[in-house]
């Protein structure tokens, strides 16, 4: 949407002083939102030129109120160009807020990952599963990494996240990190998740997910045949740690647990069917 922006400075009768002197008032529309601030001066009702915004004649009063709505005209504009150039959500409050020196809070990527992975955290065995929780943790890890190799920081601001930091950080994975390409789309996608959250909660203005590109490879599983597990039992290996070995994995290839799942294992996970 395009800026409307519009400056006005009037005065407010309804805030008279004893003397019967008018404050007079700032207001800033932007897109039809209006925000009002106190200029710190006041004017006899007389002296105001309403359509003009100022005060009339030449006195030294005049010329010395004047100049200070003045300059409260051109910061108003150097405010406008500093927020457009640097990518800033304009609004009224925003903009208010920006003119007065209020700083709003910066929202940092690691800080809201961080979160991010507590809350998993604490729904392990609810609603996520401990294998969930470690990929966003090597996920993060990644992400310190590459910021720190990328930009020499240990943190940046969420707003600073676009396509181009994307794609750097695809780039980091398959380059630096040497990760295949369905490992590095793997671990985009759950950077991507904290991004969207973060879209999803206005915290930036869009999606710079959207134009990302990256796909998962269809890849061939090899699997053993028969005769190969056979050969596996059959083979003796001379020493009991391989013998272990062997009969993990072939516990892995007839149960079909991931290996993740064999070295989570524990006695407790295994009891007696309703065929005995």
């Amino acid at each position: 949407m395009k800026l409307k922006l519009s400056i006005l400075f009037f005065v407010k009768s309804t805030k008279a002083t004893k003397d019967g002197l008018l404050p007079i008032y700032q207001r800033i529309t932007i897109n039809g939102t209006r925000e009002e601030l106190s200029t710190s001066r006041i004017v006899e009702k007389t002296k105001w030129n309403s359509s003009g915004g100022k005060i009339r004649g030449s006195s030294v009063e005049a010329r010395l109120i004047n100049s200070h709505l003045d300059m409260l005209r051109n910061k108003v504009f150097e405010i406008e160009k500093w927020m457009v150039n640097n990518n800033e959500e304009i609004t009224a409050q925003t903009f208010k807020n920006k003119l007065l020196g209020i700083d709003e809070k910066e929202r940092k990527l690691i800080v809201i990952f961080e979160e991010h992975n507590k809350r998993i955290a604490q729904l392990i065995g609810k609603e996520y599963s401990n294998n969930t929780y470690k990929k966003y943790e090597t996920t993060i890890s990644h992400t310190k990494e590459f910021l720190q190799y990328q930009f020499n920081v240990t943190d940046i601001s969420i707003k600073k996240v676009d396509i181009g930091f994307i794609n750097d950080f695809d780039f980091y994975l398959r380059k630096v990190k040497n990760c295949n390409n369905n490992s590095t789309i793997k671990y985009i996608r759950n950077f991507g998740k904290i991004v969207k959250q973060c879209y999803a909660n206005g915290w930036i203005d869009k999606d710079p997910f959207l134009n990302y590109k990256g796909k998962v490879k269809e890849v061939d599983r090899v699997y053993l045949s028969e005769e190969e597990i056979q050969e596996i039992i059959n083979k003796d290996f001379g020493t009991d740690r391989l013998s272990l070995v062997r009969d993990i994995f072939l516990f892995s290839c007839f149960t079909g647990l991931a290996y993740i799942d064999v070295k989570n294992l524990t006695k407790s996970h295994i009891s007696i069917g309703i065929d005995g």
